[in-house]
């Protein structure tokens, strides 16, 4: 019974931002309603934050879709609808942000930390190792040293 109720909440769960898009945002055209699908796939809710608006059901992200759907119906192309709303809301609306020198920073970032890490670490182990004296790799006295060190211990006992 547990598994069959875990199952159906899943089963819900997994389809909830399906019912985000209402029906009467629906295009009748299916190529233009999968090219704004695709489109508010990539754009943030402004409200939500870290949602799409295509999953989420905020007022703002209904207005979007419906905004998207009236410029791919007027027939602008998917990048002049998506430079619209980045002209209109700034590129905080966009999911993934383009690759500019004002967004470089965030885009090196992680291959910078990743990268720094890794060198962290292996740093790490070869100081670790460095500080851990094997005793068969330590160097082994000459007899000339044996000598003089025999000579220093017995003149100092004196």
């Amino acid at each position: 019974m547990r598994l069959l109720s875990a199952f159906c909440l899943a089963f819900l769960v997994s389809f909830a931002p399906a019912f985000a898009i209402a029906p009467d945002e629906i295009l009748d055209d299916p190529v233009l309603e999968e090219r704004a699908r695709g489109l508010s796939a990539n754009l943030r809710c402004m409200v939500c934050q870290n949602q799409s608006i295509d999953d989420s059901d905020a007022p703002l992200a209904k207005d979007l879709r419906v905004l998207v759907r009236e410029r791919l119906v007027a027939g602008d192309s998917d990048d002049e609808v998506i430079d619209y709303l980045v002209d209109r809301y700034g590129e905080f609306v966009l999911l993934k942000p383009r690759l500019g020198t004002h967004t470089l920073i965030l885009w090196a970032a992680a291959p910078i930390a990743l990268i720094a890490g890794v060198i962290g670490i292996a740093m790490a182990i070869r100081r670790r190792k460095m500080m851990t004296v094997d005793p068969v790799a330590a160097p082994r006295l000459s007899d000339e040293e044996k000598k003089r060190l025999e000579a220093l211990l017995n003149s100092k006992g004196d």
